[in-house]
């Protein structure tokens, strides 16, 4: 899941995007609204979290820019505007849903991986492919029945991968569905993380590369 944070109050804005990363998100930040609407440009994400005040752009100006794309990208407002019409008004303007400051960041997890499994064209809550059976909302991960020990990141790649099953991922593209925007392009990061991911989904192999492709997680009989 790709994220982006746009919120003015630097600190808190560095403190949402360590926090999500921390949760297996692959997060990009912009402090104003004319550097949102330019990563928006270039980025394709999955759910903005957007303070309604901002300077470049005004909130609401850039919710309704985000609402007219047609790659529709899922919006939470995050304010401390909490009263009754702020709410309201803010769902005029085609913010998904609305969070109001101060707010518990166990909260908007949950409400950021909730909107992603609302955004048209989303993925299925509970990811199968290979024998393997993922679950985002729960952050659950087993094969044929087996718990699964991932670290952060090899679940965000895992999930990725039976997203796009039986189709490849190439390592671009999940470099930035898993990383974020200051990854290294040319960094092994991928390669190294799929060799981890592979020791721990065992024998036989779950995950085949095809140079110059990308990586697949290998067809099970059950998936056919």
């Amino acid at each position: 899941m790709r994220v982006l944070v746009v919120e003015d109050a630097r600190s808190l804005a560095d403190v949402l995007v360590e926090g999500l990363r921390d949760q297996g998100m692959a997060v990009d930040v912009a402090y104003d609204g004319l550097e949102a609407a330019a990563k928006l440009d270039v980025n394709a994400y999955d759910v903005v979290v957007l303070d309604r005040d901002l300077p470049g752009i005004h909130g609401d100006t850039l919710c309704q820019m985000v609402v007219a794309r047609d790659d529709r990208v899922m919006v939470l407002m995050l304010t401390a505007a909490a009263a009754p019409g702020d709410r309201v008004g803010g769902l005029v303007l085609g913010a998904d849903d609305y969070l109001a400051k101060p707010f518990h960041f166990p909260e908007l997890v949950l409400r950021i991986r909730a909107l992603a499994r609302r955004r048209p064209a989303a993925p299925a809550r509970v990811l199968r492919a290979g024998g393997i059976e993922l679950d985002p909302l729960r952050r659950t991960a087993t094969r044929d029945g087996k718990q699964l020990d991932l670290s952060v990141k090899e679940f965000a790649l895992l999930e990725a991968l039976l997203d796009a099953s039986p189709a490849f991922r190439s390592a671009e593209e999940l470099l930035e569905q898993v990383w974020d925007e200051h990854a290294d392009p040319f960094t092994n990061t991928v390669a190294v993380t799929i060799g981890r991911l592979r020791r721990k989904l065992g024998e036989p192999p779950a995950i085949t590369t095809t140079p110059g492709v990308g990586y697949r997680v290998i067809e099970h009989p059950s998936d056919r």
